[in-house]
């Protein structure tokens, strides 16, 4: 799809032709904010008879479209609630603004204005509203039909403008958007990469996908085939590949964006398996198709690079992919193999389902390379995170204190929060093999911890954070700005990070 373009001008609200004019307004406000008296005197008290007959009162996700019949230059009023104001937060303007999108592609309008409110969020900035307005705009009006032969072409809405209440504000404004429009470009990237089908996001085409991101400005590709990973000795990437046709690929990206060349860098390691039928260790066949999307995290980390090099972050930044399909052909790793990961480590594979966690070990052994300032690894590793948190929370785990404070805080300001998950050596206990260093799983019990403990004996001594994106990777429903299917979430939360990390 093509990207809402979002603009802003300094501009009386009243004088403003538009397709569709959007005020938000808070419950309770009565029309006190002077964009919304205005248009409301404009129309001749209009807006008031609403809030009269309770027919608009405010409340979170309210929507309300008015014609407005030639009285001001707009051709429609569309109101959306956000709430009560001592309660609306970032991600309350986010969704208004999902909402208002989708209402406004209702309206075969392709383009809108919407008011900058007048309250700021407490402990948030111009910038920060602006950045969540074009976020929500952006992610709102997300659509995927590139396979669909039976819809007929619809009309996007192709651009936004904020009405800035004076040109004071323009340049924070101006940023917002600037942050805002590349975060959620990032995620939809994501999204459409997790909807392809898996006979066509193969792990050679995630490789063009990186390809082209290494056409960014500062942005440097590397890319490891079978043989190379073979005499490095990535055993538990290969182990998984094995019962694929589809060959693996081992990729890094690199961004140098900080003013010194030897700034340790960020890394970001994603889980990519571009599809997981669990290989011998076979999944049930319901919810299977949701599997193309296991590539998510590697989606992610894709992205987050990406949208560094067009912010230009001044910082240094690695994306690592390890990248296969886990298939059940007659070579595929068998319950009871041994491989030798990257790091000398032996694994005994109980379950060749807990593959993620295998190909983990070898990006997070190879990130070390980098003497990480921050490794961050993002995955769709377990069910039990699903279990444990359900749809609206991302499983975090980690070695550091201030790292783990800075992810949460980046995740409240995205919207794409995380809950921090105990990562406490006793755990390993169900790791332990009678034949091996360690096996890969440890029991129902736990799931998500024992994964996570897993990964930690590959992360070196480097500040790590590891963040479990299965229990949100996929909405069952649509909702603001979430669509059904694959959802994209904690692509914001790691550019949030990275942004945050260069203020």
């Amino acid at each position: 799809m093509k990207i809402m373009q979002v603009g802003v001008k300094a501009e009386r609200v009243e004088t403003e032709a538009a397709e569709a004019l959007v005020l938000m307004l808070c419950e309770g406000d009565n029309f006190s904010e002077q964009s919304a008296a205005s248009i409301d005197k404009a129309m001749g008290g209009a807006l008031t008879d609403l809030l009269k007959s309770k027919e608009f009162e405010g409340k979170p996700g309210e929507l309300v479209l008015l014609h407005a019949q030639k009285t001001i230059p707009a051709k429609r009023v569309l109101l959306v609630g956000v709430g009560k104001k001592a309660s609306a937060g970032l991600d309350t303007i986010r969704q208004a603004m999902g909402y208002a999108a989708k209402r406004v592609r209702q309206a075969k309008a392709t383009s809108f204005t919407v008011s900058v409110p007048a309250f700021v969020p407490r402990d948030s900035s111009v910038i920060e509203v602006a950045q969540a307005m074009a976020e929500g705009a952006i992610l709102g009006s997300y659509q995927f039909n590139l396979y669909r032969s039976d819809l007929a072409p619809g009309k996007d809405v192709a651009q936004m403008t904020l009405l800035a209440p004076d040109k004071s504000s323009l340049h924070d404004l101006s940023e917002g958007i600037r942050r805002g429009a590349a975060s959620a470009e990032a995620a939809v990237f994501v999204r459409d990469l997790c909807n392809h089908p898996s006979n066509v996001m193969t792990p050679t085409r995630i490789a063009q996908e990186a390809k082209a991101i290494a056409k960014e400005t500062g942005v440097t590709l590397k890319i490891l085939e079978q043989k190379d990973m073979e005499k490095l000795g990535m055993g538990a990437l290969l182990g998984v590949a094995r019962g694929s046709h589809e060959p693996p690929k081992f990729i890094i990206l690199e961004y140098h964006g900080a003013r010194k060349k030897e700034d340790r860098p960020v890394v970001l390691v994603g889980k990519t398996v571009t599809f997981d039928t669990g290989g011998i260790s076979l999944k049930p066949a319901e919810n299977m198709e949701h599997m193309k999307a296991d590539m998510t995290g590697g989606a992610e980390v894709l992205a987050a690079i990406r949208a560094a090099a067009r912010l230009k972050l001044p910082l240094n930044l690695v994306s690592i992919l390890p990248v296969t399909e886990n298939m059940p052909g007659g070579r595929a790793m068998k319950p009871g193999d041994i491989v030798t990961t990257l790091s000398g480590k032996t694994v005994e594979v109980q379950n060749t389902d807990a593959e993620g966690r295998l190909i983990l070990s070898d990006g997070l052994a190879y990130a070390g390379r980098y003497k990480p300032a921050v490794l961050i690894d993002i995955a769709t590793l377990t069910g039990a995170c699903v279990v444990a948190l359900g749809q609206f929370a991302i499983g975090m785990f980690g070695t550091d204190a201030t790292l783990k404070e800075s992810v949460r805080t980046a995740g409240l300001r995205a919207g794409e929060r995380v809950w921090e998950m105990p990562l406490w050596d006793e755990y390993f206990e169900q790791l332990k093999s009678d034949v091996a260093d360690m096996r890969n799983i440890g029991g129902r019990g736990g799931g998500m911890i024992t994964a996570a403990l897993f990964l930690s004996k590959f992360a070196g001594d480097w500040p790590w954070v590891h963040l479990d994106i299965a229990s949100t990777d996929w909405s069952e429903r649509e909702r603001a700005y979430i669509p059904k299917g694959p959802t994209g979430i904690g692509t914001r939360l790691l550019i949030q990070y990275l942004i945050d990390r260069t203020l």
